[in-house]
């Protein structure tokens, strides 16, 4: 795979989502070739699955099946979008990738850290070349998240120490590997934005 590849991650409501479209737009006018993609989605199939996990009752599945669905709209993802961008030389964006699996359903709500991991393995195989890290104060990300429209609030609506304990473990995995660049999402957009551009442009390929 010859392109960048690049995730986003964070707790809900922590800006990744803006930030990806700021960076990927920056690119572009910089004469990079850009996919941003997303997960749960990012390919049909995979987008199919995510109003299966993203909307409903915070009990709809347990966190066994959600490592499944959510394994299952990866590999097609990674498939269909991601491995043909990087062939193509491209900077893939993703909003969220395997290390939303690892927090929100390997450790929040259950010691399932190893499922996911050897999950993970069999079926993916593919870590982010580099990784942004949205750290945020986890009740600001929630306000923040709760305040948007739509019918995707499922996670958002397991409450405050869903995230706490969310932001915690990002930050741990943080630690644990060289990939991960933590980014301070307080202020506005253009600031983050720079700090964005600060962290990706020694890992940037010539355009």
């Amino acid at each position: 795979m010859a392109g960048l590849f690049l995730s986003l991650e964070g707790i809900d409501g922590s800006g990744k989502s803006t930030q990806g479209r700021l960076l990927a737009e920056t690119l572009r006018q910089r004469g990079h070739r850009v996919t941003l993609t997303r997960e749960p989605g990012g390919s049909p199939g995979a987008e199919e699955i995510r109003r299966l996990v993203l909307e409903g009752a915070t009990d709809r599945w347990s966190p066994e099946t959600e490592i499944l669905l959510f394994t299952a709209a990866r590999r097609d993802h990674l498939e269909k979008t991601i491995r043909p961008a990087l062939a193509r030389g491209e900077i893939v964006i993703t909003d969220r990738f395997a290390d939303s699996t690892r927090i929100f359903q390997g450790i929040t709500r259950g010691d399932l850290a190893r499922v996911v991991d050897r999950l993970h393995a069999l079926m993916i195989g593919v870590e982010p070349d580099l990784t942004l890290l949205f750290d945020i104060d986890p009740a600001l990300g929630l306000a923040r998240a709760q305040a948007r429209a739509g019918a995707e609030l499922r996670f958002e609506d397991m409450g405050l120490a869903f995230q706490q304990k969310a932001r915690a473990g990002f930050l741990a995995l943080a630690d644990r590997h060289a990939r991960f660049r933590v980014i301070d999402a307080s202020g506005d957009p253009e600031t983050v934005a720079a700090r964005v551009e600060a962290a990706v442009a020694p890992h940037l390929p010539r355009p």
